[in-house]
């Protein structure tokens, strides 16, 4: 029986997606639930499963082609697997296996798409230095063409001959569809917004001393790491219960006020940035913050974030200090009104009381849309933030 393969039901912010893989081709035989393709949108990449054990019968979209929610890709055959076929493969495999290479057998498990087999082929590219992005560590199409495009000495670059003659390499990658959209987004917020950044700088020591102190008994009781990012989150958070306007946004003429706090915690990956968001920050406690940081985290690094988790967010906060940025100004997440950025932490004289002393500064920078924020709001919002770090008391609290 003949059966259509749809693309996934795309939520309402998704427009469309790109066929970034097909894990099957035509004649390939599939397993119920097993993964035979990957739809890259603007946010997240998500799988097209098998709906029952049978094999392709047709590609209707191939990679690279654009589809829209629940489109139809393919053609699949119902029935039941030949497993007299299935066992010949796997003994194939196994023989494979014995007199593949300590970088083969390193990279056995990777399920590679047709596309990506066709380059590796095509170009002789070892498959073992490339680093997958792909769900389950496959390796997609784009890892492999940028990791061509990282080859300054690849063959397959192309040049422009200079007037004298000397060649100069010139290498041509398209962006993915995140990257396409950061850009987009980032462009309109310069273009829409009235942005400007105010800047501050906070002492650490008191933070650094209370993760210094309890730390270890914090990590053995909760099973989680004593972080910095959760006394932000914290801080965030109250500071946006003292001035709403901040934890605000603006709908057209309409100035929209939000009786919660979701605080979005931008994550670097592979493919770009993302912004999970911890939902109802304002009710969750320091150790479910880091749960919640360290489990976006980690779905983001894996491809692994749903669209959910990243849609929505008050405010946000990123850390550029990880890279070991000194001073930044960070760009508005639209609609938002504000975003936080934290810094590299860096011993540095400062004056208190009259003397010199050696401490952990940070550096803060508070971007804000000056349509909405004035410099007043702005400036105290984020004294109010210093505030509270350098005084982990005011946190529990509630000054």
């Amino acid at each position: 029986m003949s059966v259509e393969i749809k693309s996934p039901t795309f939520p309402e912010s998704v427009a469309d997606g790109t066929i970034a893989n097909w894990l099957k081709k035509e004649g390939d035989a599939v397993a119920q639930d097993e993964v035979i393709a990957e739809i890259e949108t603007d946010k997240v990449v998500l799988e097209v499963l098998a709906q029952s054990d049978g094999i392709i019968s047709k590609i209707i979209k191939s990679e690279g082609e654009t589809v829209i929610s629940s489109e139809v890709i393919g053609e699949f055959e119902e029935g039941s697997i030949d497993t007299s076929k299935k066992e010949d493969s796997t003994h194939e495999v196994e023989l494979t296996k014995e007199i593949k290479s300590t970088k083969d057998t390193n990279t056995k498990n990777k399920k590679n798409g047709p596309a990506v087999k066709k380059i590796l082929s095509e170009k002789n590219i070892d498959p073992a230095p490339i680093k997958p992005t792909g769900k389950d560590n496959r390796i997609t199409k784009a890892d492999v063409i940028n990791h061509i495009s990282q080859k300054d000495t690849s063959e397959e670059s192309s040049t422009i001959v200079s007037e004298s003659g000397s060649d100069r390499p010139e290498k041509r990658v398209p962006m993915s569809r995140l990257r396409s959209t950061i850009a987009k987004r980032l462009v309109s917020v310069k273009q829409e917004t009235a942005m400007l950044t105010t800047f501050n700088e906070v002492d650490m020591q008191p933070i650094k001393e209370l993760r210094s102190k309890y730390g270890a008994e914090f990590e053995k009781e909760h099973d989680v790491k004593l972080g910095f990012m959760g006394f932000f989150v914290i801080a965030a958070v109250q500071a946006l219960k003292k001035f709403p306007l901040v934890n605000a946004s603006i709908d057209g003429t309409d100035i929209v006020y939000h009786g919660f706090q979701d605080i979005g915690v931008a994550v670097s990956t592979e493919r770009g940035l993302v912004v999970p968001i911890i939902k109802d920050a304002d009710t969750k406690s320091l150790p479910e913050i880091e749960k919640s940081i360290l489990e976006y985290s980690d779905k983001a690094r894996n491809g692994k974030l749903s669209i959910d988790e990243m849609q929505g967010g008050t405010f946000t906060i990123s850390n550029g200090g990880v890279f070991g940025s000194l001073l930044s100004t960070p760009i508005l997440n639209a609609p938002q009104t504000a975003i936080l950025g934290m810094h590299s932490i860096q011993d540095r004289p400062v004056a208190i009381n009259g003397e010199v002393h050696i401490r952990p500064m940070m550096y803060l920078a508070m971007s804000y849309d000056h349509r909405l924020l004035d410099g007043k709001e702005a400036v105290t919002f984020l004294v109010s933030i210093k505030e509270q770090l350098e005084s982990p008391e005011r946190l529990l609290l509630n000054l």
